[in-house]
């Protein structure tokens, strides 16, 4: 692997890059905040699907990737003279130090938990109003609800385990089935998907990762369905749904 040396060179080497592009790239000098966001957000979902996949070589590429998006902003924030990106890095220096008080002070925690539960406490001392303060509106609902109930266990709002935690999806499984009116219904569903993603968090599964692998499973799968009717002269649309389970059932061989 490289050096310390080598890995500060490298980054020096793209500063310069980037220096470069905004000053003779057309496309690079259009760049601003807002015309990247899009951008970024697409690599992020590049960059998680690699993650899934575990490909290492792809990981790398899309880590690149999102660096450069970081880089890039911190250019332009240079250019409004607002921060540049070791105003970026320093913060996040002291940010890092400033929350970790079991290493670089003299705060003693038994395990992860109380890094956990340390880190939302040192957030409100930061100026946060809400210990969900700090949950972006935009993430994707699932994610957004694995995040509020991750944010408030940090100050002990949680069920005692995850069989309590089941005792409420339950619960709500049978509201949601009793409730007649539409409404009220798709409200009692998202209290279904709520409970059921905390079951989820506390028994130590990402229910988005379990999500995602199973949308790449169904796809690998009705895929090869197509690629079965094709081979069979045939065309999913025109199958009967029995002919198609018969399919789908092969399908799952190729798992």
């Amino acid at each position: 692997m490289n050096t310390r040396q080598e890995k500060l060179e490298a980054f020096g080497r793209l500063l310069d890059i980037m220096d470069d592009l905004r000053e003779k790239c057309p496309w690079d000098q259009k760049q601003t905040l807002q015309t990247l966001r899009h951008l970024t957000l697409e690599e992020i979902y590049e960059l998680s699907d690699a993650l899934l996949q575990e490909d290492l070589t792809e990981i790398k590429k899309e880590l690149g990737d999102v660096l450069l998006h970081l880089v890039f902003y911190a250019k332009i924030g240079s250019e409004k003279e607002s921060f540049d990106i070791a105003d970026v890095i320093n913060s996040l220096n002291e940010k890092l130090i400033f929350r970790h008080p079991h290493i670089y002070g003299d705060v003693e925690v038994k395990d992860e938990e109380e890094v956990k539960q340390n880190w939302e406490k040192l957030k409100l001392k930061e100026g946060n109003k809400s210990i969900l303060g700090g949950v972006p509106k935009g993430l994707p609902s699932l994610v957004k609800a694995y995040r509020i109930q991750d944010k408030v266990k940090g100050i002990g709002f949680e069920f005692h385990d995850a069989e309590d935690a089941w005792k409420k999806v339950d619960e709500e499984i049978k509201e949601f089935h009793d409730e007649t009116d539409l409404d009220k219904k798709e409200l009692e569903l998202g209290d279904v998907f709520f409970s059921l993603i905390n079951y989820a968090r506390i028994s130590g599964l990402n229910p988005d990762s379990a999500l995602e692998r199973t949308n790449l499973k169904f796809i690998s799968r009705f895929q090869k369905m197509e690629q079965l009717a094709a081979d069979a002269d045939l065309k999913l649309a025109d199958m009967t749904l029995e002919e198609m389970d018969e399919l789908w059932d092969k399908a799952k061989l190729h798992d």
